[in-house]
Parts: C-alpha cells; structure tokens; sequence
C-alpha cells in the first residue's frame, strides 16, 4: 500500500501521524526532560569528605542525612511536631513547625481550588520540608529531632511590609537561629546561622502537593549561572550529583514551585534520591547561611517582580526558546485585552499572519498537484515496472506546471514547532487558572466541562479537510485521513480550554485561507475555460466570414 503513494502522500500521512502519536503520547506519558550535555562539566558523584580512616562510617552518615533515611525520619518527626508560627495575608496561610521547618502553605485565592473545591496545599505531608535542617553528626542529628525550636512571635500578619522572625534552637553543643523575613509577595529571606561550626545540611524540600498534573513534568531543577538547566523527573532520581555556581534550585509542578535562590557562589548544591527515586535537593550549608526562598505559583510577573531569574523556574522542555518568547508576547497581549481568552486568539491571529505566506505557498502546491493528478496518473500507468523512467517523467510533469511536491508538506512541517511551543505555553501558564474567557468557559487551564470547543475543533477540523485538496489514491488511506478530526476530537476533550481555543481558531484561519486559494483556483480555471470557448468561438465565427 505505502508503494503505491507518492512522496508527497507519504509526507503528509507522516506529518498527520506524528502529531496524534504526539498528542496521545504525552497524554498517557508526560514528556521527557532530558538533562543537558554540558551540564556534565558542572555536575560530578561526589563523596562527602572525611578522614580516611573513617570514610565507612561517613558514607553511611551521609545516606542517612539522604536519600531513603529523609523520608522515613522526616515523616516520624512531622508527626511530632506542631506549629510554633503562622505567617498570613489575604493569599496564603504559611506555617513553621517546631522542627524549623516550613510544614504548610495554604492559597487561599478561589481559583486556584481543586476539583473538590478545596484550597490548594502546597507542601506534601510525607516528604522532606523546607528548611529542613540536618547534622552530619549522627548524635547531634537524633537530639536536633527531639528539640524544638523556639520563635520570637507565635504569628504574623503580612500586609504590605515585610516582617521578620527569629527562630531558635538550643542544643547541647551548638545553638541553630534562623531569621526569616517573610515578604507579602510570598518570597522570604533566611539567614541559618550556628554557634559552633558544625558541618550540616538545609534542605529545599520536595515539589508542592499536585492538586492536578497533566500532561507535564514534575521533579527538581538546578539552573546555573552558565545558564544550564537540568531537570530531574520524579521517579527518575539515579544517583548523588553536586552543581556549582548555582543560580536556583527548585522543586516544581505543573503550576507551583517550591524555590531557593541568591547563594553564595561556592555553595555545594547535592541532588539526591528517596527511596521511590524522585529527586531531593539540598546543599552544604557555612556556619552562617545566607539565601532567600520562595513557594507558590509559578506565575511570570511575581516571580520576574521578586528576581529576573526565578523566571528560569518556568520549565517548558525542548521548545523553550520559542515558548519563552511566546509567552512573553501572550502576556504583552493580555496587557491590551485584559483577558487571556482574547489573549489566545490574538496570539493565533499574528502566529497565522507570520505564517501566511509558508501555509499559502503550501495550499497552492497542493492545488497545483491535484490538478495535475489525472496526468501523474496516466505517467504511472505508462512506465508501471519502470520506476526510474515514471518518477523521471512525474519529476518533469511537476516542473512543467510549477508544481513542488514538497510544497504542501514542508509548511506542515514548520508549523509543527510552533504547535509544540504553544502547547507547552498553554499547559504550564498558571496565568491560565481561573481565567475565564467567555459564555461557558470559565476556567481556561481546565477541560470544556460541556465538551463545546472540542466538538467545535474537530467540527472544524473536517470540514477544513473537506476544502483541502488532497490525491489520495488508495482509498483506505482516505478513510484513515478521515478519521483524524475524530482522533484529535477524542484527545482534545480532556485538554485545558485555552489550548483547544487556540486550535480551534486556528482552524479557523486556515479554513478561511484555504476557502481564499480554491476560490482563487477556481477563478483562474473558470476564466481559463471562458477563453477557451471565447477563442472557438472566435475561430467559427472567422471560419464562417471565410
């Protein structure tokens, strides 16, 4: 069957294939975020260093201090502890626990709400928490769990200032303060600081609790300051690395992110694993420690508001370089608009004005072919079991009419990146949540409840395959062909609003430009054939006159 199509047919079952194995693959398996090459030369295993003669013992200390031994000490000692702070303001509800560390945040704001209609909880009940401190002393690690710390006010209300708090420690040998100044924007600046110098570990605590993931990436990121990002996956945690020059480390998501940044440049960053092998991040901490934190939403302008590089906790996989960009635009949009919805749509009007003369040239190419079928038919049946001699005289039947028959396919095919850069854009915009657009939709990072737009799309989507010209020759290939709106219509019904909105109008566009070139074709064909009877009529009448 494949033989028998030509290279155009096959391009374009090909392009049509690819992106419905895209669209179901990272519906059932979230993409893959591979950690960059150069990455290598700032990441290395190490071993934390000890005398010699005790090199067993610290390696065992140091799987203690991480890895399997975190997550069970660590949810013992939450079930101990109880709030000593709680620091609050109309977004969110922050709590410290009496082991120092940040037990609980809680967004207030409605629409950022599960699907119970529950505030969202940002910090996992059973994992490693922010702010985690541990001793590689195993002694002083056991009394470090038993004692609780003490905090200079037991609550605080964030209005427009920033507040400070100091929490306090007192071991037997060493006295542990951290001063926490909280800010309203939800970023905070630490200081760690021990009255002896001791050697220990803060920690950033493991991704916020996904209240809805879909289709994206969540695990831990270290971004340094070459500009490398690598990102490990939950479930994917192979081993201890250790990153220098580190610009943030975070533990993300879909939406939300769990933040730490502005370290010293010498500060020891380690990535280590639990036992299920999702990443746990934390770093060799100076006798005094100075870095600022921050857990929430991973929303652009608070965080480029609080620093121009937490931006870089906003992950979008392979097309970063388009979806950064896009973004920015789509931002820029909502500015004039004031509504994301609109925001989409316009978007989708300048990506189909950019690419205007690519899809025209792509739809006159294939106008071009169909007319030309019957006659590509007629070569084939003429040099059949000569297929040199056949593909040499379709060859110079597709330069005789100016025909490419790559001419429709290559224009699919770069717009294929740019589908991708949108689709990662739409999915991870916490911009997006409880955003509404109009009528019916009121939630575009959510699915069409009543499945509207994506019938709407893959009403569209056929009826722009029925204007598209298209020289199929087999007809099981046209049935399959046919089935692709029902395909992408079925796949389209769990997708977030805005990301079928865009689809949907950009079929759209193409329908109206695709009705502009048959139209045009269709001009040119009708006033061909006018001439063509003008001039017999001509010549009869001139034949009658001699």
């Amino acid at each position: 069957m494949l033989d028998k199509m030509t290279s155009n047919q096959r391009l374009m079952l090909a392009v049509a294939l690819s992106i419905v194995f895209f669209v179901a693959y990272t519906a059932i398996f979230p993409p893959v975020q591979p950690e960059i090459a150069d990455a290598q030369k700032k990441s290395q295993n190490i071993e934390l260093k000890q005398d010699q003669q005790n090199e067993k013992a610290t390696q065992t200390t140091v799987e203690e201090a991480s890895g399997h031994a975190i997550s069970i000490e660590d949810q013992v000692a939450s079930s101990a502890s109880s709030t000593i702070l709680t620091v609050s303001n109309k977004d969110f509800i922050l709590k410290i626990d009496t082991l120092g560390r940040v037990s609980s945040k809680e967004l207030l704001q409605a629409k950022y709400n599960d699907k119970e209609d529950n505030h969202s909880q940002l910090i996992p009940q059973a994992a490693t928490k922010p702010l985690f401190v541990r001793f590689l002393d195993e002694a002083l690690n056991s009394e470090a769990t038993k004692v609780a710390y003490s905090a200079s006010a037991n609550a605080i209300l964030l209005d427009d200032a920033p507040q400070k708090v100091i929490l306090t420690q007192k071991l037997s040998n060493v006295t542990v303060t951290k001063e926490l100044t909280f800010y309203p924007d939800g970023h905070y600046d630490a200081v760690v600081s021990l009255s002896e110098d001791k050697r220990y570990f803060i920690y950033l605590g493991q991704r916020p609790e996904i209240t809805e993931q879909m289709m994206t990436v969540s695990g831990a990121m270290v971004y340094t300051d070459d500009k490398i990002t690598t990102i490990i996956e939950d479930g994917d945690a192979e081993g201890r690395k250790s990153f220098a020059g580190v610009e943030l480390i975070s533990a993300f998501d879909q939406y939300s992110a769990t933040i730490m940044y502005d370290f010293s440049k010498e500060t020891n960053i380690i990535v280590e694993r639990d036992k299920n092998d999702n990443p746990i991040i934390y770093f060799d901490a100076q006798q005094k420690m100075s870095f600022k934190g921050y857990i929430g939403q991973k929303n652009y302008k608070v965080l480029e508001s609080i620093n121009p590089v937490l931006v870089n906790a906003i992950e979008y996989g392979w097309f970063t370089f388009a979806s950064k960009p896009l973004f920015q635009l789509l931002s820029w949009l909502y500015d004039i608009f004031g509504n994301w919805g609109w925001s989409i749509i316009a978007l989708t009007i300048i990506i189909r004005i950019v690419l205007y003369p690519l899809t025209y040239k792509g739809m006159v190419s294939m106008q071009k072919i169909k007319e030309i079928a019957p006659k590509i038919k007629e070569i084939q049946a003429k040099y059949k079991g000569e297929p040199q001699r056949m593909n040499a005289a379709v060859m110079d039947m597709y330069k005789k009419h100016g025909a490419n028959p790559l001419g429709g396919c290559l224009p699919m095919l770069l717009q294929i990146p740019v589908f991708f850069a949108i689709y990662r854009v739409l999915l991870n915009a916490v911009e997006l949540q409880g955003a509404p657009w109009a009528l019916w939709i009121t939630d575009l990072s959510r699915m069409d409840t009543y499945y509207i737009l994506p019938i709407l799309m893959g009403a569209s989507m056929y009826y722009q395959q029925k204007l598209t010209p298209n020289n199929f020759t087999d007809p099981l290939q046209e049935k399959v062909f046919k089935f692709l709106p029902i395909i992408f219509t079925f796949f389209f019904l769990t997708f977030p609003s805005g990301l079928v909105l865009y689809w949907f109008v950009n079929n759209l566009f193409s329908i109206a430009q695709q009705f502009i070139v048959n139209q045009q074709f269709k001009n040119a064909h009708d006033a061909k054939i006018a001439l063509h009877k003008h001039n017999e009529t001509k010549e009869i009448t001139e034949k009658k006159n001699d």
